[in-house]
């Protein structure tokens, strides 16, 4: 329990910075990955959603069927990493304000 209403105010304060800080983290998140023939790069955000997306001569080699396997597989292990890392997040936040 709080002593005085100036604690009650700083306890709040610290709450509702940390909750900016938590909004601004998961805002930031990205993770990127290539192809393990480097013929596709894709880059996703925190939601999965499609930042960016590279391809190189690589993939000139592939058969239209194995060109969609590989940036299906690039695109579904960089959203895998982006929600691995909100769940981090995430998980600090709830320990922070849990103790």
């Amino acid at each position: 329990m709080f002593e005085s209403m100036d604690e009650l105010e700083a306890s709040v304060r610290r709450r509702l910075y940390r909750m900016r800080d938590l909004t601004e983290d998961m805002a930031a998140v990205r993770a990127s990955e290539t192809a393990p023939d480097g013929g596709v790069t894709v880059e996703v955000d925190g939601n999965g959603s499609l930042v960016n997306l590279q391809f190189t001569t690589a993939i000139s080699e592939l058969t239209p069927s194995e060109f969609e396997q590989r940036l299906v597989a690039t695109a579904a292990a960089a959203a895998s990493a982006a929600f691995a890392r909100r769940a981090e997040i995430v998980m600090s936040f709830n320990e922070e304000v849990a103790g």
